[in-house]
Parts: structure tokens; C-alpha cells; sequence
């Protein structure tokens, strides 16, 4: 008698939507991965940094490594910064693989809030990851770098900092679409 099971794995990455448990699995094993083999956590934002410090040198020379904060964080390609390509890669992939990949310059619902203007959504947008990068960098590591890594590890200011990671987002997402 042979069983054969329901699940096949093909319907698995061609799905829309991942099952929660099973892609924080997998974030798990990565994340037991990146020490063994590293020594160093995961994080993304620490590669946004390294990438920006590249483009420095590109435009004002050597200069850029004399700074005191690229003698810590060297402009570089390293696993992390290959990461966050692997990161995109991935998710262009995904969306392929489930036929669900759209180009989408306002999204749905940020144009039933603020209207339909590409250059108002692109502007917010810059304004946002301005704003996500000085804290990631303030905060010594983004919502990754302390959520995963940090927490797994047990670090207070892990805690600390995804805690105040949720309530600006909670409060920022109440702010502006009018929850209060």
C-alpha cells in the first residue's frame, strides 16, 4: 500500500501567500546558519550603510574610509550586503513563481487615504526610508538585526528596541490614517 501525501512541494513556493510558522522556520535555520559560519548576526541595515559609504567613495574618493563611522563599518560587499541582493532576488523569484508580480507605484491603500500622485507616494516614501535608516542606524541595528538576531540572543536593548520599533509603527500607522 503506498500513501502519498497532499502537500506537494512545487505548491509550496508557487504559493501566494507562505505559511507564517514555516518562513520564521526558515528565518531560524538562517539565523543558525549566519553564526556558524559567520560568527555575526543577521541584520540588512548595517549593509544600506555599507552601501552608501561605497557610493561616498565613488564620489569623493578614500576620503570616505577616514571617517570614523566607515573605520567601523567598512564600505564593502560582505555575506551581509549579499544578503539583502539575495533578499531582493528572492522575492522577485516568489512573486514569478505564484504569478502574483505587479509593478505598483501607489498602492491601493495609500491612494484611498492620500490620493493617486505618484511623485506625493514617491516623496513620502523617501521621506520614510530617510527616516527608517538614521533610526536603524541610531538604534545600532534595524527591525531584523534586533528582532531576529538580537531577541534570539536575549539582549535587553533587543527588546527594548523592537518594543519601540512596534509602538512608532503603531503610532505612526495611527497618525496618519486618522485611527485615533
Amino acid at each position: 500500500m503506498r500513501i502519498t501525501s497532499s502537500l506537494n512541494i512545487m505548491d509550496l513556493f508557487t504559493a501566494s501567500i507562505w505559511s507564517p510558522y514555516l518562513a520564521g522556520a526558515g528565518i531560524g535555520v538562517l539565523l543558525w546558519i549566519a553564526f556558524l559560519f559567520s560568527g555575526r548576526p543577521i541584520g540588512c541595515s548595517t549593509a544600506f550603510s555599507r552601501t552608501a559609504g561605497m557610493i561616498q567613495c565613488c564620489i569623493f574618493g578614500n576620503d570616505t574610509k577616514d571617517s570614523e563611522y566607515y573605520q567601523m563599518v567598512q564600505p564593502k560587499i560582505e555575506w551581509q550586503w549579499m544578503l539583502v541582493l539575495g533578499i531582493v532576488i528572492g522575492a522577485f523569484i516568489s512573486s514569478m513563481a505564484s504569478s502574483t508580480f505587479q509593478v505598483t507605484i501607489v498602492p491601493d491603500m495609500f491612494a484611498a487615504s492620500f490620493g493617486n500622485d505618484p511623485i506625493f507616494r514617491l516623496i513620502i516614501a523617501l521621506i520614510g526610508g530617510i527616516f527608517m535608516g538614521l533610526g536603524a542606524r541610531w538604534a545600532w541595528g534595524c527591525t531584523s538585526g534586533h528582532g531576529i538576531s538580537g531577541i534570539s540572543q536575549l539582549s535587553l536593548a533587543s527588546f527594548a528596541a523592537v518594543a519601540c520599533f512596534f509602538a512608532a509603527g503603531i503610532a505612526t500607522a495611527m497618525i496618519i490614517f486618522s485611527l485615533w
